[in-house]
């Protein structure tokens, strides 16, 4: 007896992981540039995640493990957070005590998928998430555009 496979690739493991968190922000679109380069750009957390994200002012790694990574995150309005997270090509997740978030990238031919993942780790967000949901809903395709910006050589999103 042969069992079915079934193949995955990183954006459908981004997608599966937003759809078991409550009030989860998933944005996939594709980018107009080979996957080398979106990825040179998602994959540079301390240089360029302060770049796409609007609230987040600072990240520095501060410890690695070959794909594991542990990283201390800075907002605007001083929140800290410290992240373990894993990055391989394609793949990027990072998980605090609050905070989930995620990208990844497959090839498309020339161009790329890209996904975004964001989401609040706490209890109630099953029930806030109706509520939190408006508020956040513009944060992803914000997300993709700086990436795409970025990707083409646009000036840093922040002054």
């Amino acid at each position: 007896m042969t069992w079915p496979i079934a193949e995955v690739d990183n954006v459908a493991r981004l997608r599966v992981l937003a759809a078991a968190q409550p009030s989860a922000l998933f944005v996939e679109e594709v980018v107009d540039a080979p996957f080398d380069a979106v990825w040179a750009v998602a994959a540079d957390l301390e240089r360029e995640l302060p770049e796409l994200l609007p609230d987040v002012r600072s990240l520095q790694i501060t410890a690695e493990h070959g794909e594991r990574l542990e990283a201390r995150a800075r907002g605007y309005v001083g929140l800290r957070a410290r992240f373990d997270i894993v990055l391989s090509p394609g793949w990027c997740v990072m998980q605090s005590r609050f905070l989930l978030g995620g990208m990844a990238a497959v090839a498309d031919g020339d161009r790329t998928r890209f996904a975004f993942l964001g989401a609040f780790r706490f209890p109630g967000m099953g029930i806030l998430g109706p509520v939190v949901e408006p508020l956040i809903g513009g944060f992803g395709p914000k997300v993709v555009a700086r990436l795409r910006a970025r990707v083409s050589g646009g000036p840093p999103t922040r002054p």
